[in-house]
């Protein structure tokens, strides 16, 4: 990495009691914010340290769900040839045959090619915004379906490659067993993804372990795939599992995402997705409910009252066509959300945030639909991503406060947008009128990793990923 500076001095930051002038923000050797001061504008002067100046500073997002191997066939499932098998019969495109699409992809990535790919998808998430990411990772086995000799290699490659990019990285190794409710088998295509229960205490401890010996912010969490892929005894032994990350460690799980998904837990399980999880499953503070979309007015206040973040996923979700979830009144009740890339079909953070929003604008019929009413739209939005994103991440971050980690962006705000925008407006500029991601200087944990706007080591991160991509496309078009 390029020298890294002690001090930031911002004409404006975004502090938890507001904006506010003249910040130094002095950042420790452990990653962590040691010290801000208000209102002195010649800290930077100071002899404690150099310091990197910028105008206006806001904490850095954690991107709370991501699988990164999935950039592998962005923007390569809109073809007339990108169809699954089960297309052939005239079924419309949907969610379900874009999965098929997925599980073809997936069969193709070498380790070398997943870490490359992901390598470079953390790298863009960091240009984007974002400090951190949740990697819910459920690529465990080689392209025949078994276990690697380390039975967490694929994990391994996840936490390099968010060393390479700099990345703040909690790792969710996912359990996935069965193909469905009734406990199916899981199909040739999904054999990479599947353990028991017992091979997967085994892979999460070594998982825990390669999360150990990298950067000093990873954290390990656990994720279970989906009450499709898990079943009620599986999901009654996550404690024993948290045994291996920690009693408070993030636990993420995808719920009501689609219409089918929903009818077909009704028919085995008795009740809805959620309303059934709320009853059955030690759901709390630490969890991470990913969609959520389809859900009831009492499902919503359930969430809410349960404490577990709800992580949306609009762009995703918008590209599969899932749905819209009740935001509005999820925020009614009292409950907390972030947003995350899922797919990484398209990696932006202001995108995410502004399809959010006007999603709920679309099917509620009115303009500020999840602006509180001490902030902007903007402002509001953001500050729901930072809360929700640390909590769902299990990350001391969100804020710019002492004692939390240094995850942190300048923006960019040279667009004539800007041009008399109060200090009040200015994240409503910033999300909804100004070109680009709109991002000058990100710092995760401390490490300076966007420099001017690009990532430091973006040409030979690209460079790999290109590979990367050409290999795989390869492999898929010929199906070797």
């Amino acid at each position: 990495m390029p020298r890294q500076f002690s001090r930031i001095q911002a004409e404006r930051a975004l502090l938890p009691q507001g904006w506010r002038r003249d910040v130094s923000v002095e950042l420790g050797d452990d990653g962590r914010i040691a010290r801000i001061r208000i209102g002195d504008a010649d800290a930077a002067l100071t002899p404690q340290g150099a310091a990197v100046r910028v105008e206006t500073l806001v904490p850095a997002v954690s991107n709370l769900h991501s699988h990164s191997f999935q950039l592998a066939f962005a923007g390569r499932t809109e073809g007339a040839d990108a169809v699954s098998p089960e297309q052939a019969g005239g079924q419309p495109p949907s969610f379900w045959s874009w999965r098929d699409v997925m599980y073809s992809w997936a069969a193709r990535l070498e380790a070398d090619d997943i870490e490359a790919i992901a390598a470079l998808a953390f790298a863009t998430m960091l240009e984007s915004g974002y400090g951190s990411v949740c990697e819910f990772h459920y690529l465990h086995h080689d392209r025949s379906g078994h276990a690697y000799a380390d039975p967490a290699e694929l994990s391994a490659r996840i936490v390099t490659a968010a060393e390479t990019a700099g990345i703040g990285l909690t790792l969710l190794p996912v359990l996935y067993s069965y193909g469905g409710l009734d406990q199916e088998p899981l199909k040739t295509s999904q054999r990479r993804f599947g353990c028991t229960l017992e091979q997967f205490a085994e892979l999460l401890a070594a998982a825990s372990r390669h999360v150990g010996s990298g950067s000093r912010d990873g954290r390990c969490g656990v994720a279970l795939h989906s009450l499709r892929a898990v079943s009620p005894q599986q999901l009654g032994a996550l404690p024993q599992l948290l045994g291996e990350v920690g009693v408070d460690a993030p636990v993420h799980l995808h719920v009501a995402e689609q219409p089918a998904e929903v009818e077909a837990v009704q028919a085995v399980l008795g009740a809805r997705p959620v309303a059934w999880l709320l009853d059955n499953a030690p759901v709390g503070p630490n969890w991470c409910l990913v969609h959520a979309t389809h859900v009831d007015p009492i499902e919503v206040r359930g969430l809410a009252a349960s404490g577990a973040t709800i992580g949306l996923c609009p762009v995703t979700e918008a590209d599969l066509g899932d749905g819209v979830m009740p935001v509005r009144d999820l925020l009614d009740a009292g409950g907390r959300f972030g947003v995350g890339t899922d797919s990484n079909v398209r990696i932006s953070l202001r995108e995410e945030l502004r399809l959010l929003e006007y999603g709920q604008r679309l099917v509620s019929h009115r303009r500020r639909a999840l602006a509180d009413r001490q902030h902007g739209t903007g402002e509001s939005l953001l500050r729901h991503a930072l809360s929700g994103g640390a909590a769902a991440a299990g990350r001391h971050c969100g804020a710019i406060e002492e004692g939390a980690l240094a995850d942190l962006v300048a923006l960019e705000l040279t667009s004539p947008c800007y041009e008399g925008v109060a200090d009040a407006q200015l994240l409503d500029a910033w999300l909804f009128a100004a070109p680009a991601h709109g991002v000058r200087e990100v710092w995760s944990a401390g490490r300076h990793v966007v420099q001017g706007g690009r990532h430091v080591r973006r040409p030979a991160i690209e460079g790999a990923a290109r590979e990367a991509l050409r290999r795989s496309e390869d492999r898929y078009r010929t199906g070797r």
